[in-house]
């Protein structure tokens, strides 16, 4: 993904507490939010609309529980490339972007480039995902494993 200029849209603090509900349950109706807010249903509908049309709410998703679909075992994968050129930069993130099981790619400073955030079944999944698709990455020069023991902290609701 190239990098991205964008302006940063002035929330008030009835955006904040707007953003804050839909973290916690973006299936909750205008109704309910405009209740919680103090403000119309046309008020909530507007702001929201504004917000998607700003970017700040860019999708809404359903959080799945990994154990209840099998891909329970967390994998963290550090890569290191070959050459640092745009090319195998670029080719890089196109090619681990179609890992279905690369639940999120960071490029990284540091002795590494990439941190992968892998869930697979178990350890022999993860090493089939291993041989049989991230090192068949040409262009990866090594990779540091580590596998998550216990999830303290998971979140995807940003503070406002």
């Amino acid at each position: 993904m190239a990098t991205e200029y964008f302006s940063i849209m002035k929330l008030d603090q009835t955006d904040n507490k707007l953003l804050k509900l839909l973290q916690e349950d973006s299936k909750r109706t205008h109704k309910e939010l405009s209740v919680r807010l103090g403000l119309s249903i046309t008020a909530v509908y507007e702001r929201v609309k504004k917000l998607e049309k700003e970017g700040v709410i860019h999708k809404y998703v359903a959080l799945i529980d990994k154990s209840k679909v099998n891909r329970s075992f967390v994998a963290f994968c550090h890569i290191k490339l070959v050459q640092h050129s745009q090319e195998y930069v670029v080719r890089f993130e196109r090619e681990v972007s179609r890992l279905e099981e690369v639940m999120d790619c960071y490029h990284i400073s540091g002795d590494y480039d990439y941190l992968l955030k892998i869930l697979v079944e178990d350890i022999g999944a993860y090493r089939d995902f291993m041989v049989n698709k991230l090192t068949t990455i040409d262009h990866i020069g090594s990779t540091h494993s580590m596998f998550m023991i216990n999830e303290v902290k998971q979140s995807t609701a940003i503070d406002l």
